[in-house]
């Protein structure tokens, strides 16, 4: 099949643009490189079946350019909040326009869609754990309003195409994924906890720190995108782990994997940061039969391993 992977130079995009062409698929990575970048996809870029695309979705594709497109997964979008908070309206227009312009590309393609919404639709939830029929606690006035009601938007999009124009859509929410290729800057909680370890330097809690998380590891989360685009299901599926953790705990666990000594310094929490999350993962385990295998020390470690000889490498550049 030919592929078009939007957001493929991020860091779940390539994995999976990977993935496909390891699979036998022609792949068309599409990013703006706003928060992807091309190392992401270094590997990728002299295969045949591998093509590269520089384009930001929020401006007009030029459909005809494009030979026969199968499946598109639209993954483009900040996804950390020290991105997608950087600039809101960009992030909106990422979510709503971008999504649009793709959905129309589908439409033209009669190319199966699937977006990669998120658990933050569910915003500070009043459900635990959070179902897919749950219609979420969003603050549309909050700073994180920009990447939750733009996903919101996304995913009425994508059943508007659905209904009226008959584009055969899937809906992925995805919550917390981790894993090798993260960017250390990227200010998500493993990154930040592994690179401040790392450094010795005090791990930053915002709140008390009793805020809960469950971690998905990549691969798994690959599987998960996977197993739902190849489904017959139209309606929104969470993929996650169900594995429920504080934000305390965490730090204590990445520091137990990196042997090393944990020190706290306690910031102010987060203005509507969840309080709880964990999805109810029944439909994913019934309609997919899949579910997170990695355990969470495992994924660490690796993710340990990854940002540690990144930042050596760092070292040696800046000493020659």
């Amino acid at each position: 099949m030919r592929i078009l992977i939007a957001g493929g130079a991020g860091f779940i995009g390539a994995y999976l643009c990977e993935r496909l062409v390891l699979q036998g698929h022609t792949v068309i990575c599409v990013d703006s490189l706003y928060t992807g970048t091309t190392e992401n996809i270094a590997q990728l870029i002299p295969h045949p079946r591998f093509t590269f695309i520089k384009h930001d979705v929020v401006n007009h594709f030029d459909r005809d350019k494009f030979d026969k497109i199968d499946q598109i997964y639209n993954l483009a979008c900040p996804a950390s909040l020290v991105h997608y908070q950087k600039d809101p309206v960009k992030t909106i227009e990422t979510n709503v326009i971008g999504t649009k312009n793709l959905l129309e590309l589908a439409l033209h393609h009669q190319a199966r869609f699937l977006l990669t919404s998120t658990s933050e639709v569910y915003g500070d939830p009043e459900q635990h754990p959070q179902s897919e029929e749950y219609w979420g606690n969003v603050n549309t006035m909050g700073p994180r309003a920009c990447y939750d009601e733009g996903k919101r938007c996304a995913e009425a999009l994508a059943y508007a195409y659905h209904i009226y124009h008959g584009v055969d859509i899937r809906v992925a929410r995805l919550f917390n994924t981790y894993g090798p290729g993260m960017q250390k800057d990227d200010g998500r909680v493993v990154s930040n906890f592994i690179v401040q370890l790392l450094s010795n330097a005090p791990v930053k809690l915002y709140g008390d720190g009793r805020q809960t998380r469950c971690f998905c590891y990549v691969d798994d989360m690959i599987e998960g995108l996977l197993g739902l685009m190849s489904s017959h299901c139209t309606t929104p599926v969470n993929l996650g782990s169900d594995n429920e953790i504080s934000v305390v705990e965490l730090a204590q666990l990445i520091s137990d994997v990196l042997n090393k000594e944990l020190a706290i310094t306690y910031l102010p929490a987060l203005i509507d940061d969840p309080k709880e999350r964990r999805p109810d993962l029944s439909k994913c385990q019934r309609i997919l039969g899949w579910e997170a295998k990695t355990s969470l020390r495992v994924g660490l470690a690796n993710t340990a391993a990854y940002f540690k000889a990144k930042l050596e490498t760092q070292e040696l550049l800046s000493v020659v």
